[in-house]
This record gives structure tokens, sequence and C-alpha cells, in this order.
């Protein structure tokens, strides 16, 4: 979809649809207004009637609306007057997407950001319009025999600005927007992939082909031998059970200086998690496909920092494998030695995430990072505590979690910081090895991340715990990209261009 800044008149403007707001309790914004006192007070009837009540995300679309050229007319629910944020407002926008792409319309434009929205400078609405926009427009149908012959005709979806100077910072805002909005449909689509296909030699490829013709992205693979000389015994006690071999995917984006040290992202890529010898329950296991969810999306990330040129050094490692019950399977009480020489009991093989993320954070110290953070889809107990909504966010260095913390704000893609510590720490204690890979059900998720902060002393490091938000079950089942928009953000941010 391409995104444009002008502006105009909502009653004199030519478009197959023009897009207008209106309040709760009927409350018309000045679009509507506009295009009221022109219309035969046809907005107005409509809120008088009941017909509408401006509840925020709901939309009403009218066709061929008398008084104005615009050939439909897309009402839009924003809530209560005064109180419409950005949140509020890329709700009201994405809504406004989402019936657009049920109509024959190629080319929208949308007065929505000609409201008050708190904290909404162009640059920012620009950017959660495309974002919004995106991610309403993703569908997920490769795999299907048949699918919808007549594909959504929206292609352009211009947004009214009142002059050069904002229309400038909206461009740089759509470009922005477009581009985390595209990494973050990569992670959607390799999440969404099966594990038959999505293996962990389809993730390597699948990094290798963003690679390709970028010349400032370069792509290795450490295999399984070279896992083996280097030992990487966690990581293989995982992979054993499999047919499908491990992968270590690096990925090196040298786009700063090259003095500068890097920020090293870590993703979690089980393609299929069976739980090994601790078996799942069936119900469901079909969505241990999603546990790749971290991995996917640092090669989402990654291809945003390519497609925005990021003046910022940045390397993404990706340990793939897939765990499965094999009769050479990793049983529970099996002593593993990792790459960093501290020895594993393994309590429980579906606590298999974390044993594949210590010898990849271990093998990231090779790159002298500046800051490490993983991404994981770690723990249940992260969704217990946190639900669907935010990501679980441990580190020990207050100034990084801080930054983590606002550019999740920043990008409407909020993590919720979870405390971490030698209390915590003390469940991991093993008569047999230096600590187990596990320890009570109390604070699961916590005393995971004490787990991976054995490998990442004296670094500045933090864990996402993307369990609750990296897919959807029910009827909306699929992946939701999260967080590429957060891991952008930081990047962004610490590039300095937003």
């Amino acid at each position: 979809m391409d995104f444009s800044a002008k502006t105009g008149s909502a009653a004199t403007l030519r478009t197959d649809c023009a897009v207008v707001g209106v309040y709760a309790n009927g409350r018309l914004s000045q679009a509507a207004r506009e295009i009221d006192a022109v219309a035969g007070n046809l907005i107005s009837g409509l809120v008088k009637r009941g017909d509408f009540t401006g509840k925020a995300g709901a939309t009403l679309l009218l066709h061929g609306p008398s008084g104005i050229p615009a050939k439909r007319l897309l009402l839009t629910g924003l809530g209560e007057q005064g109180k419409l944020d950005l949140k509020g407002w890329r709700k009201a926008h994405g809504a406004a997407v989402s019936a657009l792409l049920k109509t024959a319309a190629k080319n929208a434009f949308s007065f929505l950001s000609m409201e008050d929205v708190a904290d909404g400078e162009p640059y920012l609405l620009a950017r959660h319009a495309a974002e919004a926009a995106e991610e309403t427009a993703y569908r997920f149908d490769e795999l299907k025999s048949k699918i919808d012959a007549t594909p959504a005709r929206l292609g352009r979806m211009t947004l009214w600005f009142p002059d050069r100077k904002s229309q400038s910072a909206a461009a740089r805002g759509f470009t922005h927007g477009k581009a985390v909005a595209d990494g973050q449909s990569l992670a959607r689509r390799l999440g969404n992939l099966p594990g038959n296909i999505c293996t962990p030699t389809f993730l390597a490829s699948e990094a290798r082909r963003l690679a390709a013709g970028n010349a400032g992205l370069k792509v290795s693979v450490v295999e399984e031998a070279q896992m083996k000389k280097l030992g990487m015994n966690a990581l293989l006690s995982v992979s054993q059970g499999s047919r499908q071999p491990p992968k270590l995917i690096v990925m090196e984006w040298r786009g700063g200086p090259k003095q500068k040290a890097p920020v090293a992202l870590v993703g979690k890529g089980i393609t299929f998690d069976t739980g090994g010898i601790s078996l799942k329950p069936p119900p469901a296991m079909d969505e241990m496909k999603f546990d790749m969810c971290g991995a996917a999306s640092v090669i989402g990330t990654m291809a945003t920092v390519v497609a925005l040129e990021l003046p910022i050094n940045v390397v993404a490692l990706v340990p793939a494998a897939e765990n499965m019950p094999d009769g050479l399977a990793s049983r529970p009480g099996d002593i593993v030695t990792t790459m960093s020489g501290q020895t594993v009991e393994i309590l429980n093989t579906d606590a298999e995430g974390r044993l594949i993320l210590c010898d990849a954070l271990t093998y990231a110290r090779r790159f002298e990072p500046s800051t490490v953070i993983d991404v994981a889809t770690l723990t249940g107990a992260c969704v217990i505590a946190l639900g669907h909504h935010l990501s679980g966010l441990m580190s020990s260095d207050d100034p990084l979690a801080q930054e983590i913390l606002r550019a999740g704000v920043d990008a409407e893609d909020r993590a919720w910081r979870l405390p971490i510590g030698e209390e915590y720490d003390e469940g991991l204690k093993s008569n047999f090895a230096d600590f187990a890979n596990v320890a009570g059900r109390e604070g699961g998720a916590i005393t995971a991340a004490c787990f991976l902060a054995r490998f990442t002393r004296d670094l500045k490091w933090a864990h996402l715990d993307i369990a609750g938000t990296a897919w959807k079950s029910g009827r909306a089942k699929g992946a939701t990209g999260r967080p590429v928009p957060l891991l952008a953000q930081f990047l962004m941010s610490r590039a300095g261009v937003a």
C-alpha cells in the first residue's frame, strides 16, 4: 500500500472514499461537519436517529453520498472527545482500513489526522497509520489451494496534513512505518508457516534471501559439526532428538562506524516444540509452530534495519532447532556442558528454549556487543503473569530496561518489567550440576530469566518473554509479529533517526 500526505477540503475532494471521524455521543469532527453542511445534514441525521454513535473503532460506510464528489463516505468512531490518544487513533485508523478493504475502493483520503491526538505530531500519526494499515491488510493464504480471486483493491491511502512542514514529517513517518510493518509482516509469515515447512534449514535460507542484493547485510550459518567443536552441547541436546539439523544463523549489519560495538539481538528459534520426552499435552500443540516467533521477530527486525539502512551496527543470532521425542532425545536428568563451560542438569526437556539461547548468548560475546537483547516465547508463566497484552521484560540493567520500555511505549508494542535477582536464582540449584534448567512453578518466567542471566554476566543484557504476545489463538489464530515494532523503535532511537 502506498501512503501520501496532502491538504484539502473534505467537502470538495475527489476520492473513492472520504474517511471522517465522529466522536462518542454524536459529536462531529471538523471534516464531518464540513461534509454535513453540504450533504443535507447527512451525518448529523444518522447520529440523531441513533444509527451511528461514534463508539471507538466503529465504522459505517455510505455509498454515493449526495453533495460531495467522494464516491463513498466512511464514518469512523473516535470515542470520547478530548481523550483521543495515539493508541485510540491507531485503532480507529485500523478499523477504517478494515472497512475499506471490504469495498472496491482503490484509494481513500483520511481526515482522521485532522483531530487533536495526545502526542500526535505528524510523524507519529503517519507512522502509526502506515503500520496499522499494513497490519490490518495482512493475510496468510499462501498454503490454501483456493484463495479469494479478488484481492483487496485499496492501493493508496492519503492523510490530511495542513502544510509542507507537516507533510514532510508525515512522509518520513510513512517511510518508517512501512519498513516496520514490512518487517512485522515477515515475522508473521515465518511464524504462521507450519513446522514441516519452516524448519531450521528454511529459516537459514530465509535469512540468506534477505541478504541477497543487500551488500550491508552479511549472513553466515554455524552448522552442527561446528557447534560440536565449539562445545554448544546445550543447543545440541535439544536438536538431537530431531531429524532436522540445528542451525545458528548469524546476521550482521554494519551501518555504523566500524569501531562502534554492535547491538546483539538473539531470537529463540524452536521451529516446533513437542516438549521432547517431557511431552506436551495434545490440545493446542499445533500452536507450538509459533515457538520460533522470537527468531521470526529478530529476522523481521533485521529486514526493517536493512530497508531503512539504519546507521547502526546490529548482529542478530538465531539458534534454530526442533524439539522432538526421538530415541536419541535428551532425558530428564541428563547433564550437559554448555559453550560457556557451565554444566546444566536438564530436569525438564520442555524447558528447551533457554538451552538453545544460552549457547547463542555465549557465542554473541565474540562480537563484543554494547547491548544484548534476547527474545523468546519462553514460558507459559509469563502468559499467566501478563496475559496477552504485554511482553515480559527482565534485566539487571536499569537504564537498558527503561530504554526498552520507552521504545515499547513509542511503538505501541508495550512491555512490562518483572523483577530478577538472587532470591529467584536460588531455585535453580542442582545436586549434580552447576545448576538446573528449571526451578519450581512459582515465578517461572523470572527463574527462566535467571537461568539466562548466568550466561550474560558483565554484559548489558535484557530478556523479552513474548510467550503471551507472539501469537493469537482462537478464531484470530496467527502470529502477531511482535515485538518487531518495539525492537525496531529501540534501534531507530539508538541510531538517532526516530
